[in-house]
């Protein structure tokens, strides 16, 4: 193993182990990152499978296309064998054979397209029904992660040496309870004494209209 070799390996062990442990840090954030790179590559993989299905109907165009050239040379062969004109009878029979060797290459191309095209899809499929179950994998690891820390909230809210967190806080509604009740109290004094000012003054004033 030559140095660039060694330092290559050395590499991409530092990158793994580096990558191991960000995965035991934060396991969800590392299935994100699995299933955004399994979508890149599915997609990518859609874009060679229509690439392929377009190849597929190229090569059953020009099958067509060369059937229709041979069809019209074994006709052509025909007229020049009954015409007795050797040079029209070599050349068509040329033609024939060329058109014949391609049709042959193009059904066999066709053939092994086809099966390709075929496999292609199934995987496709099958990388697509991969990266639904990862998805629900993935929904049942973040309810699992949301139940667990929930748990340990409650469980530090609950704890024995949380209690006094509780107590404070009936203590502290408490002193609020009692100062909205002493302000409703200054309140309805202050309108009981307003309202009895009020009536010592409408009894008085006769008095006064009458001293005048």
């Amino acid at each position: 193993m030559n140095l660039f070799q060694r330092f290559k390996y050395t590499i991409e062990a530092d990158l793994h182990h580096a990558f191991d442990k960000k995965e035991q840090k934060n396991p969800i954030a590392m299935l994100n990152q699995y299933i955004r790179e399994a979508e890149k590559q599915t997609e990518q993989t859609g874009t060679l499978l229509e690439r392929q299905g377009q190849l597929k109907e190229k090569l059953e165009q020009e099958y067509k296309q060369n059937a229709e050239l041979l069809a019209k040379r074994e006709a052509q062969l025909k007229l020049a064998t009954t015409s007795g004109e050797q040079d029209l009878i070599d050349f068509a029979t040329d033609e024939v054979a060329a058109y014949t060797a391609r049709n042959n290459t193009l059904q066999t191309s066709i053939e092994a397209s086809t099966r390709e095209y075929f496999e292609l899809e199934r995987k496709f499929e099958t990388m697509k029904h991969k990266i639904k179950d990862m998805k629900v994998r993935q929904l049942q690891l973040m309810g699992k992660e949301n139940v667990t820390r929930a748990h340990h909230q409650m469980d530090g809210m609950l704890a024995k040496n949380n209690k006094t967190n509780f107590e404070d806080l009936e203590a502290y509604i408490d002193k609020l309870a009692y100062q909205i009740d002493k302000g409703h109290e200054v309140t309805t004094f202050e309108a009981r004494l307003a309202h009895l000012e009020k009536n010592a003054v409408d009894e008085n004033a006769p008095l006064l209209i009458e001293n005048k």
